[in-house]
């Protein structure tokens, strides 16, 4: 009777182990590693992101003694918008308005379209009157930490930012005259200046919250 040989893995004569290699051949290199590959996990996270964890949850909780580590508030979006109501007369102006929004935000914004007719302004219900950019997360973070501490103080006689902006539910609206302050702009470029808007959503259910919120992650408030 054939005697039944041993099929688990690992099984075997450790001295027949690798004869089927040719005497002299290598073993196959590993696959390269793309360096500009993401890792799925465990990746660094933006400064303000560890900046908000470490520091400003607890002045927070210290501030306004929250029970529950959920009611802390947080940052959750921040949309940046561009009107041009003169790109119904140059299209060239919407498309330097993209290029310069993707280059600040980091992320290709959406075009608006206009939702009804205006005969005095010469439009027409779906022409492109504008751009807008929604940020979350660590892009989200790196926006803000860049407007705080980079683009900001580059304003002209620049002594901070109203607190009276708030719009009594904790979130925040900020104005800019133009796109140049940020160092993404290449000013040999730009065929026209544009004012934009920056509007902060919070998780804060009053505007001391929010305020002290932003305070605390270094918006530069006017004293």
């Amino acid at each position: 009777m054939a005697k039944k040989t041993d099929s688990k893995p690992g099984g075997g004569d450790p001295k027949l182990k690798g004869a089927g290699r040719a005497k002299g051949a290598e073993a196959a290199p590993a696959a390269p590693v793309d360096p500009k590959a993401r890792p799925k996990s465990g990746g660094a996270h933006a400064r303000l992101r560890e900046h908000y964890a470490k520091s400003v949850i607890p002045a927070l909780n210290k501030d306004f003694g929250y029970k529950n580590q959920m009611a802390v508030p947080k940052v959750q979006k921040v949309s940046i918008n561009i009107g041009l109501g003169e790109a119904t007369g140059n299209s060239k102006l919407m498309d330097g308005a993209v290029n310069e929004l993707s280059a600040i935000a980091g992320q290709k914004p959406v075009i608006t379209k206009a939702k009804k007719s205006i005969a005095a302004f010469k439009l027409r219900e779906g022409m492109a009157i504008g751009c807008m950019v929604t940020l979350r997360g660590d892009r989200m973070y790196e926006f803000l930490d860049r407007l705080m501490n980079v683009a900001l103080p580059r304003v002209r006689d620049f002594r901070g930012v109203s607190p009276k902006s708030f719009d009594g539910r904790g979130n925040y609206t900020l104005g800019l005259k133009d796109q140049l302050i940020f160092p993404e702009i290449d000013y040999n470029k730009v065929e026209k200046t544009k004012g934009m808007n920056i509007s902060i959503t919070t998780t804060a259910k009053t505007d001391a919250e929010g305020l002290a919120l932003l305070r605390l992650m270094g918006m530069p408030f006017r004293q």
